[in-house]
């Protein structure tokens, strides 16, 4: 039997009663597209985050870019953001018509460099989209004060941080708007897309909302382009209501998974995760580093562990991007990260012996390599 990085199984069948009790709900109510289900779970998920405003979409690269066109970001504008992400983020803000433009990582922590922001803005800069990657926030205090200075827009990209905290306060309540994925990977997850934006002011509330329905506001008349078709499910919305409700469960789950990996691996010479200070991670994956990954790898195939990397290729360096000033970039922490970073098995039920197995099968391996 292998270990898969992440899998949901037990879960389902521990949650199975509750998960199906909410797709009878939605089919019972006469009502499948924008109903209660969607409306009950915006007005929890922002009162979750102590904000007044959430709008349900259809997934979270959605999110992102139905958030930057809310706040008027479009063709001639530039977003600064970060390579070391999922490429959605990018095909995000590309996706508007923006120019992308990149600064590099911090390599302990992998997150944005926010020492490196304030070079990187110019004239023509109008937002900036901190990535909360692997379970932890950027440092959205030096982000916040940057964007105050100089006038620019925050769109939290919190797809990875669903209840992570900096200084105590939850990830998407820093910026202007916030993009959430509900991917069934991640720590707060739908079984199948869903994503959501919070935002904190009515305006770009009623925005996202004509957006996310063709750029209308009632049925059949259209208020204003551009305008999408990227409503949240309602069974969906149905599902991540009852599973809201367990997200702090899940969170200290995940802890408990990393802080055995931390025990069980904190002698060898895998770079284990730091937590920046100030933060409280959530851990969406737990993400090791080693100059030999591509070897440890191979290695752990052998012994029926499936690892990921997240993320093996820079977006920077991807096709999509070359010619333009974007993939024209130098981003050395990020690009090294890249080829030393992977992920282990990280899920709320992931059975204590299935994580035995992969320490044990990686300490093997450890061993066997030529020291560096």
């Amino acid at each position: 039997m292998s270990v898969l990085v992440w899998a949901y199984g037990e879960e389902y069948e521990e949650e199975r009663e509750d998960i199906l009790d909410a797709v009878d709900t939605v089919f019972s109510s006469g009502c499948l597209v924008l109903g209660p289900s969607v409306r009950n779970f915006e007005a929890e998920f922002a009162e979750y985050h102590g904000l007044g405003h959430c709008v349900g979409v259809d997934n979270g690269t959605n999110a992102v870019k139905l958030a930057l066109q809310a706040l008027g970001i479009g063709p001639g504008d530039e977003v600064i953001t970060v390579s070391n992400t999922a490429a959605p983020t990018v095909v995000a803000i590309a996706g508007t018509g923006a120019d992308v433009k990149f600064v590099d990582i911090d390599p302990t922590t992998y997150l944005m460099d926010t020492a490196q922001l304030a070079a990187a803005v110019t004239p023509r800069t109008r937002c900036v989209v901190p990535v909360h990657l692997y379970g932890q926030c950027v440092a959205m205090t030096d982000i916040a004060e940057l964007a105050r200075t100089h006038g620019l827009s925050i769109v939290e990209d919190c797809a990875q941080a669903h209840g992570a905290r900096h200084r105590g306060q939850l990830a998407g309540t820093f910026g202007d708007a916030a993009a959430y994925s509900f991917y069934p990977t991640k720590v707060l997850g739908a079984y199948g897309d869903g994503g959501a934006v919070l935002t904190r002011g009515p305006d770009t509330d009623r925005a996202l909302r004509r957006l996310r329905y063709y750029g209308m506001e009632d049925r059949y008349f259209v208020e204003a382009l551009p305008g999408h078709n990227s409503r949240l499910d309602e069974v969906q919305a149905e599902i991540l209501r009852r599973k809201l409700r367990r997200l702090d469960t899940y969170i200290a789950a995940r802890r408990a998974v990393a802080d055995r990996y931390q025990e069980a691996l904190k002698d060898t010479p895998l770079v284990l995760p730091h937590i920046a200070p100030g933060n409280d991670h959530v851990y969406y994956v737990y993400v090791v580093r080693h100059p030999q990954r591509d070897l440890i790898l191979e290695r752990l195939r052998t012994h029926g562990i499936e690892l990921n990397v997240s993320y093996r290729w820079p977006v920077h360096t991807m096709t999509a991007f070359a010619g333009t000033p974007a993939g024209d970039t130098h981003l050395p922490a990020t690009e090294q990260c890249a080829d030393e970073i992977f992920s282990l098995p990280m899920y709320p039920s992931l059975r204590p012996d299935l994580q035995d197995r992969v320490i044990e099968a990686l300490l093997k391996v450890l061993s066997t390599l030529d020291p560096a």
